[in-house]
């Protein structure tokens, strides 16, 4: 693969995982659905309310009996929320009742409490009457059966949760998530937290790119490692083949004498080459026993800014999330640029709307990813930019 734009390279990913994008659904408690997309519309299977009952604690009564007040009536039954046996209430009655509980047959409305005294045990003064349907939450006055509840690709958020407990589903079929697997190279890698030897480094792309991964609603299967070894690399990608539809790798993809990602995946029909951006710019892909395999060059800044032009949106919509668009911003500063080289610098917007920039171009500099919101994206063709220019910007 010879040096290509961008828009050519994202173009060949976008064909190599179009299968990506199919997915079946996943049925999941729905205790785990939260942050999950659905799959198909989700009707109502009950009325809402399930029955006739009362908003208030109070007593229900036939409107008819206190139209004219204060009326003091008999008190023919306790109806307590929870199961209950129907009753029918006692013409010229009244019938005490708590929040949630089923309305007697007879009986049109609620008189709340606070509208009533005690004269007598096992009687209530009505001091202010009540029309027909005051308090009385009518079946199926919030949702009716069949009532879509839920759209399909719908991200699940609480209040989703909430309805959908509420009329009983105790499961839910959600969009299945594409499942990758992160494979990190090179014989320096060490995991954080491990004494280093002169010449190691921490391995920071592999929990990075999960964690970019997790954020696009990919399940990430696999983060392994492995050294610059042909065939420990070999054992590695097989092992995630197992289990991944997408694997990316980072590092091994240059021009330096341990390639390993290359020097395997190239006989096997991978292409490798250069992408005319900056940083990122080594980057191959190979479809190796089936499973497509997208490698990043092995500077963590490259690996993130490869991720996201060439990746992240495409796994989100296989997850069933919206696309991560640029927006526009006007440089705070001048810019300088190389060219022939579509540039993607970090920066930071600002309170005012505008840009500015966060440390200098270098693909080695990761701290400047923790302090920018954004990639500053410089045109190919671009060679200097004034301070008030405006830019495209990548949220980060």
């Amino acid at each position: 693969m010879s040096a290509v734009s961008v828009e050519e390279h994202a173009a060949a990913v976008e064909t190599l995982l179009a299968a990506l994008g199919t997915r079946t659904a996943q049925r999941i408690p729905l205790a785990e659905a939260l942050g999950r997309v659905s799959f198909e519309d989700v009707r109502s299977p009950v009325d809402l309310p399930l029955f006739r009952n009362s908003q208030m604690d109070g007593y229900a009564v036939d409107s008819r009996s206190v139209t004219t007040t204060p009326v003091t009536l008999e008190v023919s039954t306790i109806i307590a929320a929870g199961p209950t046996e129907s009753a029918a209430l006692v013409t010229g009655s009244a019938a005490k009742i708590m929040t949630g509980a089923p309305i007697p047959e007879g009986a049109d409305t609620i008189v709340p409490v606070e509208d009533t005294t005690i004269p007598s045990e096992g009687s209530v003064t009505i001091e202010r009457g009540r029309g027909a349907g005051e308090f009385v939450r009518e079946q199926g006055s919030d949702v009716r059966v069949g009532t879509v509840l839920v759209e399909a690709g719908r991200v699940l958020e609480p209040r989703h949760i909430s309805v959908l407990a509420a009329v009983g589903f105790a499961e839910v079929d959600v969009r299945s998530r594409p499942r990758v697997a992160v494979v990190t190279t090179g014989a320096e890698l060490v995991d954080a937290g491990s004494t280093l030897t002169p010449g190691q480094i921490y391995d920071s792309n592999g929990i990075t790119l999960a964690a970019h991964l997790r954020a696009s609603g990919a399940e990430v299967v696999v983060v392994a490692r492995s050294s610059d070894d042909p065939r420990r690399f070999r054992e590695v990608l097989d092992e995630a083949t197992r289990s991944a539809e997408l694997i990316i790798t980072s590092g091994g993809v240059s021009m330096g004498d341990f390639e390993v990602v290359k020097d395997v995946l190239g006989p096997l029909g991978g292409t490798f080459g250069s992408v005319r951006m900056q940083p990122g710019g080594p980057q191959g892909m190979t479809l190796f026993d089936g499973t497509p395999v997208l490698s990043f060059p092995g500077n963590p800044v490259s690996t993130v800014v490869s991720y996201i032009m060439f990746a992240r949106n495409i796994v989100r919509r296989a997850a069933g999330l919206p696309p991560v668009l640029p927006s526009t911003a006007t440089l705070h500063e001048s810019v300088v640029s190389p060219p022939g080289r579509r540039q993607l610098l970090r920066g930071r917007l600002r309170d005012d709307g505008r840009v500015e920039l966060v440390a200098g171009p270098g693909s080695h500099l990761v701290a400047a990813l923790a302090w920018a919101d954004v990639l500053i994206d410089i045109d190919s063709e671009a060679t200097e930019l004034a301070a008030g220019s405006d830019v495209e910007v990548w949220p980060l």
